[in-house]
This record gives structure tokens, C-alpha cells and sequence, in this order.
């Protein structure tokens, strides 16, 4: 048995090398006929994504078939919308109405304050009842801007079509920053700020994310099948923000229709290519999907544009797309519903500032009473305790579970046995930075990287001792972040009190 699998371990090894030689005689070939063809460039950067897969990683069950299937639907528009004013990474808004006004569709309603911001419009033409403090999907409160629709949708006047010929960068750049347009695959983080790098960082390749991997959720996948045109105009646009001729739409193997779809669609499209991945979870993450496709690794703390590189939804290639084209804000996006719970999973077009409530009743409710109901999907979705929470900019999805899929096996000890580390996408050691954080040892957490965690979730769901793995390293960030501020406030005081008592002992 141990010689048989001896054989089989040096035969895989065979194998790798064999494809290793066949990815690099044909890299070979297309250095000497570089512009001659394309289709050939194509066929080596899919070998490269499987010879050179992302370290780690899991396969969990994709539970799409309820939706992959569906068309995007269109929600019903509710008769209240809450806005927030914070749906990003960075500074909330300020609101630029009060209550009493008259707002009309794609009116700018947040005006952003700081660099790292996104503006925020209304959704809906009618009425601002108030503006509150409400809860949102990842549990945090902020300013939140509600309108009585009015069934118009009057649109702003503000909302013009444009083209991608007649505009320069800085326009285009100007138009993406103004649409408040951000990362549509979760992350929200402001996409004007990913397409203003900085003049040292030379920028030569864009990748465009549609592998989405979490199971359950199928917008992205949906999007590249009934709107490839978007996806790839948005990219021209992004292409001429950031002066570079080279991009990449990756895709994973299980999705064949879209890559067949998008493949075809590109095929006459000057230094636009799709890479067929391989299918492995987290590979949306930024980090991963760079060195999938360029084998170029990102450095612990840094950027993709450290390694020249921006990567981009598929969702927000689409809205730069409309925002271009149209002059339309992102005042909506789809939504997967989906889970055991659900009476009828969908696809679903949603104006942002709609509860979770409206948005599943367009579903026709539950067939069972959900035991938990998750923004996102099941790696890296929040826990919601209530339904009158709105979808925003980042809502992917929003999945209800049964009692038998939220069934959670019980915690017991660690047994060390590495799994955790081995399917570590980022070759961190979980179980320490765990261990360090549930003892409140945070200094030691920081000492083994916590902060580079991505919070993909594969330690926990691979860990055969059930043990709360993510949720202890989100809790150690959380804490290495606040003591970060805490030490520069202090820090910052003590130097603005040094200046103080100089001044005084100079005018003694």
C-alpha cells in the first residue's frame, strides 16, 4: 500500500512538471509572436492560473443551483427608502437635505468628507421624511437619510449621458468619484481611490473580479451573463483611467456559460482577456486572484498596486459602465435571496435604502421560519437580528438559513492538528493568533500578523474542533487597531504638549 502510494505521489509529480514545461515552451512561443496570437496568450494564462494556484484554500458546497439558473428580476420599489449615509470604507457623509425636502432620482443627497469617501443619492424621487441614526447589515449605526417615495422617479438633472471617446481620465475618474461608486463585491471600499494611485506606482495590469466564490450568491454571475457588454465597457473605462493596456476578466470553471459569454464578447477586444480559474474558495480575495493569474505576490501590509496591479468587481465595472453612458449613480444593485428558508430564491435588481424585509417579501417570504439570516453569504456574511436593515452599496446577498443548515456542531478542545494553517490562503497560523486572542494577548497576535488575515473564514470551516477561529481574530484586529489609535493619540498629545511648554519657557 505505502509503494503504491509512493507511485502515485511521484507520478502527480511527473505530471506537475510535464505541465510546468508545456506553460513555459508556450509562454516561450508567444514572446516571439507576441501580437499574432491571442487566443494562444489566452490558453497559457488559463495554464498558469492551474499550475500556479493561490497557497491554501477550501472547497466548501457551492449551494448556487437555486439561483444560477434565475434572470434578474426587478424588486418591487418600496414606499419608505432609508439611506445611509456611510455605505463604505472610510468617511460617512454629510447630508445635503433636510427634512421636508423634495429629492428627486440620482439626487446627490451625502456630500463626502475626506478623500476616502463616497457620495451617497437618493434612490428614489420624493419626499425626506428625516434623517436618523439606523442600524445597518454590519451591525454598526449611522446617519441615515429616509424619503417617502412618490412613485415618479423623477430623475436629477444632474444625470447625463456621456461617452468614453469624448472623455480623459481625469473626467472619467471625476465621474466614477461623483457617481459614489464603490467595490460591489462586499468590500465597498471607494473606487475613484483604487484609480487615483500614485505617480511612483506604476500601474500596468487591471483584473476584473467575477470567480465570486461565496457559496449561495450568484449576482456576479448573473450580471456576466445577461450584461457582458457592461462589464467589458466598464473596463475599457477603467483601462483608460489608469493608462494601461493589459486586463484580465477571471472567471472560475464553474461558471462555463459566462465565460463562454464574456470569452466571445471580448474576443475582438484590444488587450481585454478572460482567464478560466480553477475553482477554489477565497478566490475573489485581491491577493489571491493577483498571483492566480500574474504569480506576482503582494506584500504583508501592502497593496495590489504595489505590484502594479487594480482589481475590480464585475459589479463595479457595470456601474462605471452606466455611469459613463448614462450619468447614473449607483442607486441600485442585484441581489441574490437565497437559502432553505427562502419560499422562492431570486435574483433581484434592489434600490439600495430597501429593507431586507421588502426585499425577501418580494420572494414571497419564508416557506420555514429562518433560524439565521445573513447579509452576504455563509464564509464571510454578518448575522442580522433584525430585517429592517437596508440594503446598500456591499449587499451581495441575502441568505436564510433553516434550523438544520445554521446547525452549528459543539466547540471542543483544539487537537493541533494544522488544518487551519493548511488551508490558510494567506500562510498565517490561526490557531495561535486565536489562542493569543482569546487570552486578550494582543501584542502577541500583531507579533504573528493578525492584521493580514483577509476574514475569509476557511480556518473555521475547516477546523474539526469547531472552534471559533474568525470570529477571535476579527475580535484581536478590532483591538490591535484601537490600541494603534490609542498609542498615536497619546503620541500626538505628548508632542503637542512638548510645543506647548517651549513656546512658554521661550516667551519666559
Amino acid at each position: 500500500m505505502c509503494f503504491n502510494n509512493l507511485k502515485g505521489l511521484r507520478l502527480r509529480r511527473v505530471i506537475f512538471v510535464l505541465q510546468g514545461c508545456l506553460f513555459f515552451n508556450k509562454a516561450f512561443r508567444i514572446s516571439l509572436q507576441r501580437d499574432k496570437r491571442p487566443s494562444l496568450r489566452r490558453e497559457v494564462f488559463c495554464l498558469a492560473s492551474k499550475i500556479l494556484p493561490f497557497a491554501g484554500g477550501i472547497h466548501p458546497p457551492h449551494s448556487k443551483h437555486s439561483t444560477e439558473d434565475k434572470k434578474v428580476e426587478i424588486c418591487k420599489v418600496p414606499d419608505i427608502v432609508k439611506i445611509p449615509l456611510k455605505q463604505h470604507v472610510g468617511a460617512p457623509c454629510v447630508p445635503l437635505v433636510k427634512p421636508g425636502d423634495k429629492v428627486k432620482w440620482g439626487q446627490k443627497i451625502g456630500q463626502p468628507q475626506g478623500y476616502i469617501s463616497a457620495a451617497v443619492h437618493s434612490s428614489v424621487s420624493g419626499t425626506v421624511q428625516s434623517i436618523e441614526e439606523a442600524e445597518q447589515p454590519d451591525g454598526s449605526r449611522v446617519e441615515t437619510v429616509v424619503i417617502q417615495n412618490d412613485g415618479k422617479d423623477t430623475p436629477d438633472h444632474s444625470i447625463r449621458p456621456g461617452t468614453l471617446e469624448s472623455l480623459n481620465a481625469e473626467e472619467l475618474r471625476n465621474i466614477v468619484m461623483e457617481a459614489g461608486i464603490v467595490g460591489m463585491g462586499g468590500a465597498a471600499f471607494p473606487t475613484h481611490v483604487k484609480l487615483s494611485p500614485p505617480p511612483e506606482r506604476k500601474i500596468d495590469t487591471v483584473i476584473l473580479n467575477g470567480s465570486e466564490s461565496e457559496p449561495f450568491l450568484t449576482s456576479d454571475d448573473r450580471l456576466m451573463l445577461e450584461h457582458p457588454e457592461d462589464i467589458l465597457y466598464g473596463c475599457k473605462v477603467i483601462m483608460k483611467i489608469l493608462g494601461v493596456s493589459r486586463a484580465f476578466i477571471a472567471i472560475e470553471d464553474i461558471m462555463p456559460e459566462a465565460i463562454r459569454i464574456l470569452s466571445a464578447k471580448a474576443e475582438g477586444e484590444k488587450g481585454i482577456q478572460v482567464v478560466r480559474l480553477g475553482t477554489k474558495y477565497p478566490q475573489g480575495a485581491e491577493k489571491q486572484l493577483i498571483y492566480a493569474i500574474t504569480g506576482r505576490q503582494v506584500p504583508s501590509g501592502g497593496l495590489p498596486m504595489d505590484v502594479g496591479t487594480v482589481v475590480q468587481n464585475v459589479g463595479t465595472a457595470a456601474a462605471i459602465s452606466r455611469a459613463v453612458r448614462t450619468g447614473e449613480p449607483l442607486t441600485q444593485r442585484i441581489v441574490t435571496v437565497s437559502g432553505g428558508a427562502v419560499r422562492e430564491p431570486k435574483n433581484l435588481l434592489v434600490r439600495i435604502g430597501t429593507s431586507f424585509r421588502d426585499v425577501i417579501d418580494c420572494c414571497g417570504g419564508w416557506k420555514e421560519k429562518p433560524v439565521k439570516i445573513l447579509s452576504g453569504g455563509p464564509m464571510m456574511g454578518v448575522a442580522q437580528h433584525t430585517l429592517d436593515v437596508p440594503v446598500t452599496k456591499g449587499t451581495s446577498g441575502i441568505v436564510l438559513f433553516t434550523e438544520k443548515e445554521a446547525a452549528m456542531p459543539e466547540v471542543s478542545n483544539c487537537i493541533r492538528c494544522g488544518r487551519c494553517a493548511s488551508v490558510c490562503p494567506i500562510r498565517l497560523m490561526p490557531l495561535l493568533i486565536s489562542a493569543n486572542s482569546l487570552k486578550g494577548n494582543y501584542e502577541e497576535a500583531e507579533k504573528l500578523h493578525a492584521l493580514d488575515c483577509i476574514e475569509c473564514g476557511s480556518c473555521s470551516f475547516i477546523c474539526p474542533a469547531a472552534r471559533p477561529l474568525l470570529q477571535s481574530i476579527q475580535v484581536a484586529k478590532k483591538e490591535i487597531l484601537a490600541g494603534r489609535k490609542k498609542r498615536d493619540a497619546s503620541v500626538s498629545n505628548d508632542l503637542s504638549e512638548g510645543r506647548t511648554d517651549r513656546n512658554k519657557s521661550n516667551r519666559t
